[in-house]
């Protein structure tokens, strides 16, 4: 059963072991720590809240154009799926609705290493070293220890001729199993008059 925290007394705070402490007690700069910590995760999370509260709109409202669309002509379509671009009257702004495969690896995957690794093997110092790079890169697990995707895709468009590489790849397309789909919502405009777009990034990284 998990256990419920009493409420925090006035004069108190709960430090990080849960136990409760004279705020007297309490350091200045520990204090205006915990002050910057607090402002600041609960703008994060009004922020989250809202980009939950666009997404849900915007996919939403592109549905409903799609079905309208769909009635103009006599036509019933899902509206939910799919990728659909729409742009702004002069162009100015495009909303793109991309609907991505979730994809993931069965254990037919260690198969396709080990073929792999015994072509670099027999190739030894002949095989080239962009090849080599893309194959340590491969099959590099990231902090989490997941397989990153892209990088063994990549593979497959690698033109090789050689047998062992050949089953190689046909084990990686054997080990690729559907594990869903996401949905993204993305928001672009217009770079000056040109034919280019531009993201408006709701990447907190990238503003």
């Amino acid at each position: 059963m998990a256990e419920t925290q009493t409420a925090v007394p006035p004069g108190y705070m709960r430090n990080a072991s849960g136990h409760l402490v004279p705020i007297a007690q309490v350091r200045e700069q520990d204090l205006l720590r915990d002050q910057v910590a607090r402002e600041l995760a609960a703008s994060a999370s009004a922020i989250h809240d809202q980009l939950r509260a666009f997404k849900i709109k915007a996919l939403a409202d592109i549905a409903d154009l799609v079905r309208i669309a769909g009635e103009r002509y006599d036509v019933t379509m899902g509206g939910t799926k799919g990728n659909v671009s729409i742009l702004s009257y002069d162009g100015r702004y495009k909303v793109v609705r991309a609907v991505s495969e979730l994809i993931s690896f069965t254990e037919e995957l260690e198969a396709a290493k080990a073929l792999i690794t015994a072509c670099i093997d027999r190739w030894s110092q002949g095989a080239n070293a962009n090849i080599r790079a893309l194959v340590d890169r491969a099959f590099r697990t990231d902090t989490k220890g997941q397989i990153k995707t892209a990088a063994v895709l990549e593979l497959l468009r690698l033109e090789i001729d050689d047998d062992e590489w050949r089953r190689a790849m046909e084990a990686i397309k054997d080990s690729i199993q559907s594990t869903g789909t996401a949905t993204y919502v993305r928001v672009y405009e217009r770079v000056g008059s040109s034919d280019q777009y531009r993201a408006i990034s709701l990447d907190l990284a990238a503003v």
